[in-house]
């Protein structure tokens, strides 16, 4: 039986059992205990503990906010035991008398020195709440704590998570943008803030650029590696969840402040940063507590690139002998392109939670996350046109070409990207049931106001290109760098804008429950997802009549570029200003206007109905978490199908366009199974069966059509040629069947031993294909369409260890190392990370190193584009003046590591960019 198809048959089955066990099954009696563990001095509380009833075997973990209780206890006298890893092991007696609560404040380390309580006072307490909280989870999960993200240079959540096991960053101008967990595309990972999914601001894509999230405004992130029926299933890497502060996480008001200047060494620029927090419990009348929390980050930075990269690779093209006036078939670079950028990146973002306590058991919350990026680019290109030349000479490394063209062109560009989360829930203990719901609505937008991409154009210029590693050596003749032989040859107005929203609601039941002397917990829930994907293109495309303008009339100082002859810059103010006052008498190009706009423009709109049930059973040392979820979603896109009609023997041209729009419903059933068994206090094991998938990319799946129908005659034979890159709404979700395994050895003071396998079988993996002669497809010469094709599977392995030694020095290192069967996109073989470092009470240092080996992107021109392995080295120090006042030096990116792709064989560019070191000073100032 296929795990994925929903069977009624098995549907009524569980419903039976959940019913069996619900009415079937003792509950316990009616004492209570509620507690809360903290430190000697009553100012921090401890997440992630483990807490026994040792005398019934009764388990719990502390919450975020330390507390824990147990309900429905029989009288009498018992032992809860509290360990921690890097504090003692507690034990306090307890009474319990039916129908009353036993309240208390747990203290842990009070017994240690006060200069070995590391977990109080030392910087390695986030660390050891993270190792606590992975240690003692239902799942395989790993975990960064705020004060671990303040130990590292890192600008936001993505980088962040750079240096957990199993994880890697894609980059955007050499800063984290999206993150994929253990060889997985980003696109195939779920995202949620606060618990709510985070939709993707970007147009066409799910992954969620966490560059857009600060890293001031997070408490923690939990990747998930394997998942549990209550969570969603999109998930076939994992899922990553991203906490904002609570006032609640500490024990009473708690403020900081940071300031600090950047300078990146590229541009030669210094850039500036400020953020900040406030949290206060405030006591209200009745015992009722209001916690309130708030950060506020800004962050403005000046850098750029430097670029070289070959358009559509290495290849086959068609060109004219210079000798003899044939055609030939060359295999080499069709077009090469220098790049120069200038960007100023500006990043705020703002957290407000609000936490409302009226009792132990009922709480409730607001938890809001507002978060915008913008990017103001500035891109001067160079580009080499070897198809349009005449061949001197070739090889399978060089080439050399006479009237050649040649186009310098630029991209004056302003985006802005935004978050907007807001989930408002609450929990309540009624009777024999816990119960949890929230509401929450989140909102992601790119916009791209007034883009303007102007193009220069000139011809009769001789150039050639020697290939070698990274980067080719480009020769070109004097005209080449004369601007008064380009001419102004088109310009592109820009407007777009991507919006994705959703709104959802969730609602879980639990219930504790005895089953032959085994405690047990049963869960069920429901949620429900409404998204809506909207994407808006407007393009105005000019291409005549810019009044005989030419480069020189918009000269300026040639850009600081390292990878070759530039030339002469081109001035942004000079050519806005120019297009501005002048564009209503440009020459617009309706139809490719039209084209453009209509062809890109859609609205997609996906409903999930997810339901679950669950089961937490411990049997003497073993833990169980065994489910089944249910996911039913309805999808609707609309588009259009847009032909672009052109007659050469009638000298016509036409566009049509017809509105489509499409609908497809699909459900999966998912079984999962959770396996934790601890050897003993220090040595846990696990195992997880799950079922995982990944709905396709919203640009793959969007209703839309491009078809480019050309009639010609030659010799008195008319021919029509029909070519369409189209979407496929009919696409299926991916789906995997994910095996996990593991052990972890916890030593007792903060670190972790961990070795561990997985393996994923994932079916209808998306590829793109040329369906020409398909179903409907019939007389078409080329059809590009994303297509469910067939089976990809990985097996890997995962090793992780970390250590904080009492001397005060910390090592670190983890690495994962994949095998997979096909071209997995961004699938790399090896990540790893390395971290050495030392800190006390008066300095922390850390070095550290994180590696991803090269990765499959994509194919082009029938051959593999590979990016290069990567290897990045970052170095963060502090120097605390006291308890409050720290001052820090980072520097990013040590060795200046580059990104770069190429085609088939290293000696073959198809991207190289280089960004330079980063270097940061600053000062943070906090209460205790």
């Amino acid at each position: 039986m296929n795990p994925f198809k929903s069977s009624p048959f098995i549907k009524s089955s569980i419903a039976i059992a959940c019913c069996s066990i619900l009415y079937a099954t003792p509950v316990l009696a009616d004492g209570k205990v509620q507690g809360r563990i903290t430190d000697a001095s009553h100012s921090v509380y401890f997440g992630g503990a483990k807490v026994t009833v040792k005398e019934l075997s009764l388990k719990t973990v502390s919450s975020r906010d330390g507390t824990f209780s147990f309900n429905k206890l029989p009288a009498g006298n018992y032992t809860l035991v509290i360990n921690y890893i890097g504090a003692e092991r507690v034990e306090q007696a307890i009474t319990v008398v039916d129908n009353k609560v036993f309240e208390k404040l747990f203290v842990i380390g009070e017994q240690q020195d006060a200069m070995d309580n590391i977990i109080v006072y030392g910087q390695s307490a986030g660390q050891a709440g993270a190792i606590n909280r992975q240690k003692n989870a239902n799942n395989l999960k790993s975990v960064v704590s705020a004060d671990s993200i303040g130990q590292f240079p890192d600008q936001n959540a993505a980088e962040s998570l750079q240096r957990l096991p199993g994880i890697f960053i894609a980059r955007d101008q050499g800063e984290g943008r999206f993150v994929g967990i253990r060889g997985i595309d980003p696109n195939l990972n779920n995202v949620t803030v606060n618990g709510l999914n985070v939709p993707s601001p970007e147009a066409g894509v799910r992954s969620v650029a966490m560059d857009v999230i600060p890293s001031e405004l997070i408490q923690s992130l939990e990747v998930s590696k394997t998942v549990t029926p209550d969570m969603d299933a999109s998930a076939i890497g994992g899922s990553i969840e991203v906490k904002s502060l609570s006032a609640f996480d500490k024990a009473k008001q708690s403020y900081s402040f940071t300031a600090h200047g950047s300078y990146n060494e590229l541009e030669s620029k210094a850039s500036p940063k400020l953020s900040g927090s406030y949290t206060n419990i405030y006591e209200l009348d009745g015992g009722v507590d209001l916690g309130i929390a708030t950060a506020v980050s800004w962050f403005k930075r000046d850098f750029g690139s430097r670029n070289i990269e070959t358009d559509g690779g290495w290849s086959e093209f068609k060109v004219e002998d210079a000798a003899t006036g044939n055609d030939l078939t060359i295999m080499g670079a069709e077009e090469i392109e220098q790049r120069h950028y200038q960007i100023t990146r500006e990043r705020f973002g703002a957290a407000l939670n609000v936490d409302l306590h009226t009792s132990a058991t009922d709480k409730y919350y607001l938890r809001t996350l507002y978060s915008d990026f913008s990017d103001d680019e500035y891109r001067q290109r160079n580009e080499y046109k070897f198809s349009d030349g005449k061949l001197l000479q070739s090889s399978d490394t060089t080439g050399s070409f006479t009237g050649a063209e040649m186009d310098r062109d630029t991209k004056d560009r302003y985006e802005e990207q935004s978050i907007l989360s807001m989930v408002v829930g609450g929990e309540n203990q009624l009777n024999n049931w816990f119960v949890e719901y929230n509401v929450g609505y989140s909102k992601s937008q790119e916009k791209e106001p007034n883009r303007l991409d102007v193009t220069f154009a000139a011809e009769n210029i001789d150039m050639g290109y020697t290939a070698r590693t990274d980067t080719p050596m480009l020769t070109q003749s004097a005209n080449a760098h004369d601007l008064a032989l380009f001419e102004m040859d088109k310009v592109e107005v820009i407007n777009n804008t991507s919006d994705d929203e959703e709104l959802s609601f969730k609602l879980d039941f639990t219930r504790d429950f005895v089953w032959k002397n085994n405690n047990g917990e049963f869960k069920f829930g429901f949620k429900q997802q409404r998204r809506e994907k909207r994407n808006d293109v407007n393009v105005a495309i000019y291409d005549g009549d810019f009044l005989n303008a030419m480069g020189n009339d918009f000269a300026t100082l040639a850009p600081d570029y390292d990878l070759g002859k530039f030339g002469p810059g081109l001035s942004r103010h000079a050519i806005a200003q120019f297009v501005s006052t002048n564009k209503a008498t440009f020459d617009l190009n309706s139809n490719e206007s039209r084209v453009e706009s209509d062809g890109e423009s859609y609205i997609s709109n996906e409903d999930i109905t997810a339901a679950y049930a669950m089961i937490s059973m411990d049997i003497d040392k073993l833990h169980i978490v065994a489910g089944v979820r249910y996911e039913a979603t309805d999808f609707d896109t609309q588009g259009n199908q847009v032909e672009l009609i052109t007659d050469e023997i009638n000298d016509t041209e036409s566009v049509t366009t017809t509105p489509w729009q499409v609908s497809k419903d699909y459900d999966y059933f998912l079984p999962s199974l959770n396996l934790r068994y601890n050897i003993n206090d220090k040595l846990v094991t696990r195992f997880a069966y799950t079922n995982t998938i990944a709905r396709p990319t919203f640009s793959d799946s969007a209703a839309y059509q491009l078809i480019e129908s050309e009639t010609t005659e030659d010799d008195g034979v008319i021919e029509t040629q029909r070519k369409a890159q189209v979407g496929n709404p009919d696409l299926n979700p991916y789906e995997s069947m994910n095996l996990d395994a593991s052990i972890e050895y916890y030593p007792g003071t903060i670190g972790v031993l961990s070795a561990g396998v997985f393996y994923k079988d994932i079916d209808n993996f998306i590829v793109q294909q040329e369906v020409q002669g398909n179903v409907g497809w019939d007389g078409f010469d080329e059809v590009v369409q994303m297509v469910n094709g067939g089976k990809a599977s990985l097996t890997g392995v995962e090793l992780n260890w970390n250590k904080t030694f009492k001397s005060g020095f910390l090592l670190g290192a983890n690495g994962t190392f994949i095998n997979a069967d096909d071209k997995l996109p961004n699938q790399a073989d090896t990540v790893a990370n390395v971290l050495i470092g030392f800190e006390n009470n008066t300095i922390s240092t850390r070095l550290s190193a994180s590696y991803k080996s090269k990765s499959f992107q994509f194919d082009d021109a029938d051959m593999a584009v590979y990016e290069d392995s990567h290897m990045q080295l970052d170095l963060s120090s502090k120097y605390y003046f006291s308890d409050n006042i720290n001052v820090y030096f980072n520097a990013t990116n040590l060795t200046d590591e580059p990104l770069y792709l190429y085609h088939s064989d290293k000696r073959y560019n198809y991207q190289y960019e280089s960004y330079g070191r980063t270097f940061e000073l600053g000062f943070t100032f906090s209460s205790l």
